[in-house]
């Protein structure tokens, strides 16, 4: 856990957050997110039953959907600091 919450708060990519540590192009912060999706998934499963693991899954499905402005943003920004 401390890994899924400190990792984005050192790394970060500019503009995207407040206050970035250590900036990384758009690209790590990307991966960081679906880090973090994927451990919540694989976590939930066999920690929780299935009726509380299924959310789980389904917020992480959504937050792919959500998240693709953001995505888009994050690799424009790659291309400009090129």
């Amino acid at each position: 856990m401390l890994v899924l919450v400190g990792l984005p708060t050192v790394f970060a990519t500019p503009g995207d957050t407040a206050h970035v540590i250590v900036a990384v192009p758009g690209w790590a912060t990307i991966l960081l997110v679906l880090l973090q999706l994927v451990a919540a998934v694989v976590a939930s499963w066999p920690a929780r039953p299935a009726w509380a693991a299924v959310p789980v899954t389904l917020l992480a499905a959504a937050t792919l959907v959500t998240e693709r402005p953001r995505r888009r943003w994050l690799v424009s920004t790659d291309r400009l600091a090129r």
